[in-house]
């Protein structure tokens, strides 16, 4: 089954993060998950996929422009009826990333996804509405290095969601 983590990244960090999650997903078994950068969606790939992951940093606690300019026109990627998830990386611990992943999430609602979040369904590490990561640009105590399990574990998390979802 295929995934597919999509991402807007302005410097590598949140196309690091997607690379994460695809990682993560990879680990289960009958996975075939890609990350890409919205400039450089396979949207075959996409059409063919049962899942999409969809993130990008936090803008004035926001997504950005791009990333809202992409989403709106991503119906034409078939996303009804496909799970749906999103992420976040912001430069600073409170900059409104889960802002970002919430309206990510209504872009998913509106096109009639399926949105998993995990929640705290699965235990340790919680990650109620989806991974966030901060980099270390500004806060030197910050670095997405610190957040990379998240990223892989939601990853795996979302593409378990889906094979069950998906393949019975």
């Amino acid at each position: 089954m295929k995934l597919a983590v999509i991402c807007d990244s302005k410097t590598g960090n949140t196309l690091k993060c997607a690379e994460w999650i695809a990682e993560g997903m990879n680990s289960v078994d009958g996975i075939e998950a890609k990350a890409f950068k919205i400039e450089e969606v396979d949207e075959d790939f996409v059409k063919e996929s049962r899942g999409v992951v969809v993130g990008c940093p936090s803008y004035a606690a926001l997504m950005t422009p791009d990333m809202r300019n992409w989403l709106m026109g991503a119906g034409k990627l078939g996303m009804a009826g496909k799970l749906g998830g999103a992420f976040a990386t912001e430069q600073f611990t409170h900059g409104g990333a889960e802002l970002v992943i919430q309206s990510i999430h209504t872009n998913m609602l509106v096109w009639g996804m399926l949105v998993y979040s995990g929640g705290g369904s699965k235990g340790m590490p919680v990650i109620h509405i989806g991974p966030v990561g901060v980099n270390g640009n500004v806060e030197a105590h910050n670095g997405l290095e610190n957040y990379e399990n998240y990223f892989r574990v939601f990853g795996q998390r979302f593409a378990e969601k889906a094979a069950e979802l998906f393949t019975k």
